[in-house]
């Protein structure tokens, strides 16, 4: 892996998720695609993870056949975007699928230039074989760079103990962990696996907890061998108000150098941020809104023309857009819709 690359990971940045741009008639919108990259970008985000879950599992269906033409294209702007600005850009590739398929996902993933594969281990089902997924993961790790992923059961994840995570982060190539059981138990499994390795200065931990965010990033964990932090986010909820998010992850590292005691204002808007998810995640109705909730803050914001997805049924919850516009009128300090307004012309002309 590049040193720059290596050292924007372990300082730990923003990595928006990002979503999957589509027309109203369901084709790959490669320009809305690229400015959602150019957004991101200059919104202060270390890099864009592709291929995960905001941008559809679905897109390696061979009937949709989107997963190289998207991450071609993603990887191609960033590329672009890195030396236009004169700053190194994280590129993560989501992997999916058993390890046959998911090989293949991640020999074309280096060939196209990203720096890590995020490995989901959602296509083992539950009664899957610790032993059986590890081989998958060291499998993927000959091939690139590798960051674990602990996905929420809700959208397809599966349940993955401490004693999975305590033997993955002796894996060789295992750079970082997205953390998003969206539990806290699940949570605690896998800082404690990296405490006890001994691994928190080789394994970046990032959060994907939506649910707790700022929780996360100012927890202090200790298990008795020493304190381990949560350093950034990979995270659905940042594939919007981006802006934002960047800022407040700045917030949080520079509160961190200060030693200063955390303010009832950082609890406060901790409270805030998991409201607002619970309206664009649709965690009324188990997440199914999840994706359409993050289109739709994308959409009124002319970043996305759409809120479609490839499946004609995911759409929003019913309740689910007034209960977006409650959080919106709650907590304008949470959104960045003056950031896009000024530079949405020109991210569409670029």
């Amino acid at each position: 892996m590049k040193k720059e690359i290596l050292d924007l990971i372990r300082r730990g940045v923003a990595l928006p998720a990002t979503p999957l741009a589509l027309t109203a008639e369901r084709t790959f919108d490669a320009l809305r695609q690229k400015v959602l990259m150019r957004y991101y970008v200059d919104a202060g985000a270390g890099g864009v993870a592709v291929g995960m879950h905001f941008t559809q599992f679905e897109i390696r269906n061979p009937g949709v056949g989107l997963f190289e033409p998207v991450l071609r294209t993603c990887a191609e702007e960033l590329d672009r975007l890195s030396d236009d600005r004169g700053r190194p850009l994280i590129k993560i590739a989501g992997i999916n699928g058993l390890t046959t398929d998911a090989l293949r996902q991640a020999e074309l993933a280096k060939d196209l230039g990203y720096d890590c594969a995020i490995i989901s281990m959602a296509a083992f089902g539950p009664n899957a074989l610790e032993q059986d997924m590890l081989h998958h993961v060291r499998t993927i790790a000959k091939v690139m760079p590798v960051f674990g992923f602990y996905l929420l059961t809700g959208v397809g994840g599966i349940h993955l103990p401490y004693t999975f995570w305590r033997k993955l982060v002796e894996i060789e190539n295992i750079y970082g962990i997205k953390i998003a059981p969206f539990d806290r138990y699940g949570t605690v499994d896998v800082v404690r696996a990296v405490a006890d390795a001994g691994r928190q200065d080789d394994i970046t931990l990032y959060t994907g907890n939506d649910d707790s965010i700022l929780y996360d990033l100012v927890t202090p964990f200790d298990f008795g061998t020493g304190e381990v932090r949560i350093r950034g986010g990979l995270l659905g909820q940042w594939g919007c108000w981006t802006k934002t998010a960047a800022f407040f992850l700045a917030r949080v590292h520079a509160w961190w150098d200060s030693g200063e005691p955390l303010s009832r204002e950082m609890l406060t808007l901790s409270a805030q941020m998991t409201d607002a998810n619970a309206a664009i995640f649709d965690a009324r109705h188990t997440f199914a809104g999840s994706i359409p909730g993050v289109h739709e803050i994308l959409r009124r914001q002319g970043l996305l023309e759409s809120t479609v997805t490839l499946k004609p049924d995911e759409v929003l919850a019913p309740g689910q857009a007034a209960e977006i516009d409650r959080v919106c009128a709650a907590y304008p300090h949470l959104s960045d819709d003056a950031f896009v307004r000024a530079n949405l012309e020109r991210w569409l002309d670029e």
